[in-house]
């Protein structure tokens, strides 16, 4: 099921525009806030500008940005974990100590912060996510890599005279990477749904660009008059939310299920 929906917003979102040929971008104010009809096959907003398209194309910013951000705050998180828990002594503790600094601080409002010294552009915003998901993967990580060093194939590696850069790519990340692929499948709707929050309050994608979340903005203010304007983008959040969550369910059920006949 989770597969299904992704699939069906990544088409829509990245293969739509190529069917459907019309600008985003493109205002037309008298001929705002029209109704479905055959040119527009979802109404117009209140700058005359085609909701479908924008539905499009706000899509392909939200999920790029959502992989983006996944994808850095993963990497560079585990790898800290992973090293940090590896070596342990005294790098350890600082490094954990700097996790908790940036645990204690509520993820949105270090976001917001970020921004808000930083600018509002798209860059700033994926930086600002980063910021605040790598932390996460850091301490799974380290918690998996303390587990696994303490196996008695890591002590004879080291007892073969193998190096620690070798140890930890070749050993100890391989044990590491499927927790981290399941919690990054379940925490890239997190990330989507925090974009989606910053650009409602417009520190996010700048209000040039289309996206979910100056849509759903847009869509407030029209809420008693237009109210589909708001749901659409909604709509279509709601399923990408849902379907990140049921593949990470999914990966998390199979990893088990496949740990569980090695272990028998």
């Amino acid at each position: 099921m989770g597969i299904f929906l992704l699939l069906f917003i990544i088409f829509f979102s990245f293969l739509g525009p190529l069917v459907y040929h019309v600008d985003p971008f493109a205002i037309d104010l008298s001929n705002d806030l029209a109704p479905i009809s055959k040119s527009h096959p979802l109404g117009t907003d209140d700058f005359g500008r085609d909701i479908l398209a924008r539905l499009m194309y706000g899509g392909r910013v939200s999920l790029s940005i959502g992989f983006i951000v996944i994808i850095i705050s993963a990497s560079v998180g585990t790898l800290i974990g992973t090293f940090s828990g590896y070596y342990g002594g005294f790098s350890d503790t600082i490094m954990m100590r700097i996790v908790d600094v940036f645990l204690s601080f509520p993820g949105i409002l270090l976001a917001l912060t970020l921004i808000s010294f930083l600018g509002n552009s798209i860059a700033n915003l994926i930086l600002a996510l980063s910021m605040m998901g790598w932390v996460s993967y850091a301490r799974l990580a380290r918690g998996i890599s303390l587990k696994t060093k303490e196996e008695n194939f890591i002590f004879a590696e080291k007892a073969l005279g193998a190096p620690n850069f070798y140890i930890v790519f070749k050993h100890i990340l391989p044990f590491v990477i499927p927790t981290i692929i399941i919690q990054a499948s379940l925490g890239i709707s997190a990330i989507i749904i925090a974009e989606t929050g910053l650009s409602f309050l417009g520190l996010g994608v700048p209000i040039t660009y289309p996206s979910w979340g100056n849509m759903i903005d847009t869509g407030r203010n029209l809420i008693l008059t237009n109210p589909l304007i708001l749901l659409y983008p909604s709509f279509l959040l709601i399923i990408t939310v849902v379907g990140f969550n049921y593949l990470g369910e999914g990966l998390r059920q199979l990893i088990v299920n496949k740990e569980s006949n090695l272990e028998i």
